[in-house]
This record gives C-alpha cells, sequence and structure tokens, in this order.
C-alpha cells in the first residue's frame, strides 16, 4: 500500500466513499435489503474496495484496525443519513475490530445516530473469521444481539470451517459465497448444496443470501434452487452514498 494513501486515510484527510449494493427478494424482485461497501480514492481519483488495503499481508494490526474503524465510521456516518425504508442495512465486520475496545466504545454512539430501528442493520462475519475461535465469536456475537443487532454469516462455502461457524453461532442470515453461485448452472452438485442450504435456512427461518450472481443463467438456476434473496451485478451494481459529515462518531 502506498504510504500517502495509509497516512491521509489513517489522519482522516483520505476520502472513503461508502457504496451500496441492493439485495433482492428474488420470486417478486423487490429489494430487501442493502450491504454497505466501503471505497477509498487513490491519488488518481479512481475508487478502490477497501477489502484489498485491509487484507494487504504487509500492513500492521494497529494499522489494520485504524483503518477498519475508519471505514465502520463511514459506513455508520452513511446509515445516519437513510431516509426511513423499511430495510435491512448489512455491515461488514473485519474480526480486527470486534476484538478492539474503541469499537464497542464508538458502537453506542453509532447506533444513538440511527433514523431507523438499529434491529434492522446486520453485522457480517466473514468466512476469514474461521481463524478465530468460537467460543469468542460466539461471545461477539450475543454482544451484538445484546446490542440489538443482527449477525450475518458472510462468504459460506469459501472454507472449510463454514458450516462449522454456522451451526455455532447461529445467525439470523447466510450469505453463500460466489464460489456456490459461479457457473452454478453448469455444476449440479452447486445447485442441490444451495438447494439443501435454501431448505435448512427454510427450516431455522434464517435468511439465505447467494452472493455474487452476475448472469442470467445463475440467477435462473439460483432461483430454481429455491434460494430466497439475491445480490450481484445482474441485479444491481454498488453505488455511491453521500452522507454529511458526522462529528464525533469514533472518539479516539
Amino acid at each position: 500500500m502506498p504510504k500517502g494513501i495509509l497516512e491521509r486515510l489513517l489522519s482522516g484527510e483520505g476520502a472513503i466513499v461508502p457504496h451500496v449494493q441492493s439485495i433482492y427478494r428474488l420470486r417478486d424482485n423487490r429489494m430487501v435489503a442493502q450491504e454497505y461497501l466501503a471505497r477509498h480514492l487513490d491519488d488518481a481519483g479512481v475508487l478502490h474496495p477497501v477489502g484489498t488495503l485491509l487484507q494487504d499481508p504487509d500492513l500492521a494490526p494497529a494499522h489494520r484496525l485504524a483503518l477498519d474503524l475508519r471505514f465502520l465510521e463511514a459506513t455508520f456516518a452513511a446509515l445516519s443519513q437513510q431516509a426511513e425504508s423499511g430495510h435491512l442495512h448489512f455491515v461488514n465486520l473485519e474480526p480486527v475490530s470486534l476484538e478492539a475496545p474503541g469499537f464497542w466504545e464508538a458502537l453506542p454512539r453509532w447506533l444513538e445516530a440511527l433514523p431507523f430501528p438499529r434491529h434492522r442493520v446486520v453485522m457480517e462475519f466473514t468466512e476469514s473469521q474461521s481463524m478465530h475461535g468460537l467460543e469468542a465469536l460466539q461471545g461477539y456475537a450475543q454482544r451484538l444481539r445484546d446490542a440489538g443487532l443482527r449477525v450475518a454469516v458472510d462468504d459460506l462455502g469459501a472454507g472449510v470451517a463454514s458450516l462449522t461457524h454456522m451451526a455455532r453461532l447461529a445467525p439470523d442470515f447466510i450469505k453463500a459465497d460466489r464460489s456456490l453461485v459461479e457457473q452454478v448452472h453448469r455444476r449440479p452438485y452447486q445447485a442441490a448444496l444451495l438447494n439443501a442450504l435454501a431448505h435448512f435456512a427454510e427450516r431455522m427461518r434464517i435468511g439465505f443470501i447467494a452472493e455474487g450472481i452476475e448472469t442470467l443463467e445463475e440467477l435462473e438456476s439460483v432461483m430454481d434452487a429455491d434460494v430466497p434473496w439475491g445480490q450481484g451485478y445482474i441485479l444491481a451494481q454498488p453505488w455511491p452514498t453521500r452522507p454529511k459529515p458526522l462529528a464525533g462518531l469514533l472518539q479516539k
């Protein structure tokens, strides 16, 4: 990562541009939720996903934490400017933030600024959190629920620990990884697995979302597998939000 970009983002001078991508109920093509995706501007004014920065192996742990808190601050600032709509709001959560006192200190202030009930916010636990102990993750999930939030397991299918994490965390929502959706119309095993997960989710009253749907053929196969909700470029691409600055959301 270029040093200048890191320094500007950490100082608050670098531009973070939250984006949203819609999630649809597939049977009637109705938008039911939005996922918030942070982007940052480079020196040339080009937008980049923040995941590239956070996954940089050379990034110091302290900087990874500080960056994620900056991205979360920008995301919740965007949420605070949203009009009441009744749909859900999905927010990605890095494991490093769950372990940080600063996150839990800032969270009540972020939630107080929301213009809608906090149970409409869904915090996504990503598959990268498989490196963390299940007992610790269960505790964090319960703390989020105690704060009035809901919990999702993201990237289901991207790693061997996914099903174990899903079972132990007992999430409100599960999101099937792109690896299960890609070329699903050509891969009957993937289609059967999506169908099994869809029926499991229905039985357990868990919301089930297939993400990364990019082609009409994939969309049709996902629907044939009885997956109720979908997300991907064939349905809607991310677009920027333009929140007003909210001072003091994250106090160092």
